[in-house]
């Protein structure tokens, strides 16, 4: 599949919400096509692989297409298949492992260039998410081999002294899973306590194991410096360096802010730094450019998810119709 020269719409990510635009934009006949850097629902596709979503699968449904999973908490196996499904059910333009660049205003439009050619569009759509733009720890030793931001298997950290940094969602799934698979798991805290919305089914779990000594835990403390084969601890007894072999950064992640800047799409100057939007109609400063989706909260990533954005697709449509 080759760009053409010219589409209504280009919708720049095709994770959940750039598919429901997509939808959306076909429902209406006009031209349009998704574009995607990695796989389709890439931020999916990044999450572990035996994630177990929060939302029931219903909240996840788009497109009219019904989801159904094993239990009421859909896995992300059964997620990358359903939207597989959607995809295939719409027979949505898609463009996949294609980079937008840059975007340049031209004649009532826009110019966008891609690692696969460049095209033009009437309306944009900016819907990248966030799991894939991991937070920095902005320390030294934070580009060793040993580190990452993101997590799949437990099974390289088998038999492993493993330093999980976090205390929210992602960090206590990780911590448990590869506690259970025979890692020797020590996690770092900032806070006095676990995160107090970690899930529910999760929060005792991993309480336990910490006040029985299985997981060790070192609260309102922080790495200050990663080496090769050990860490060293910021805590409230002082500073003090532990051996281990791998670190699991499960700090969070946030919005493609480089992105933003090559599209040239402002951000507020507060501490959110929320893509500048209408609330009413996702219109961005510039004329006919859109942000859709969890993007929309900025650095406030738990405010927005696929259940309350599905909406934004319609939105954005309605207001395109009235320009077109």
């Amino acid at each position: 599949m080759h760009l053409q020269d010219t589409y209504d719409i280009v919708i720049i990510g095709a994770g959940p919400i750039g598919l429901t635009c997509g939808i959306e934009a076909q429902k209406r006949g006009h031209s349009y096509i998704i574009l995607e850097k990695g796989v389709l629902v890439n931020s999916l596709y990044n999450f572990p692989e035996q994630m177990t979503f929060f939302s029931t699968s219903n909240l996840l449904e788009i497109g009219e297409v019904p989801f159904i999973s094993h239990t009421d908490k859909p896995t992300r196996k059964e997620a990358l298949e359903y939207y597989r499904r959607v995809q295939e059910s719409w027979d949505l333009n898609t463009k996949l492992y294609t980079e937008v660049t840059s975007m340049t205003p031209k004649d009532h439009g826009y110019h966008i260039t891609t690692n696969k050619g460049d095209t033009f569009a009437k309306s944009v759509i900016v819907c990248t998410g966030f799991y894939d733009t991991p937070r920095s720890l902005d320390i030294p030793g934070e580009n060793l081999p040993k580190v990452t931001h993101f997590y799949d298997s437990p099974h390289p950290y088998i038999g492993q002294k493993l330093v999980v940094i976090g205390a929210a969602n992602s960090a206590c799934d990780v911590a448990l899973e590869t506690y259970y698979k025979g890692a020797d798991v020590t996690m770092v805290i900032r806070a006095s306590e676990i995160y107090p919305k970690t899930k529910y089914w999760i929060k005792p779990n991993i309480e336990n194991r910490i006040k029985e000594g299985a997981i060790k835990a070192y609260f309102n403390s922080e790495v200050i410096q990663i080496k090769e084969d050990t860490v060293v601890l910021k805590t409230p007894e002082g500073v003090i360096e532990i051996a281990n072999d791998f670190v699991l950064a499960m700090i969070g992640y946030m919005p493609d802010y480089s992105l933003f800047e090559a599209l040239g799409l402002p951000v507020s100057d507060d501490k959110n730094k929320t893509p500048i939007h209408n609330e009413k109609t996702l219109e961005t400063p510039l004329k006919n450019v859109y942000v859709a989706g969890v993007i929309n909260a900025g650095l406030q990533t738990s405010k927005l998810f696929i259940e309350n954005t599905r909406e934004h697709a319609t939105i954005i449509m309605q207001d395109i119709d009235t320009k077109l």
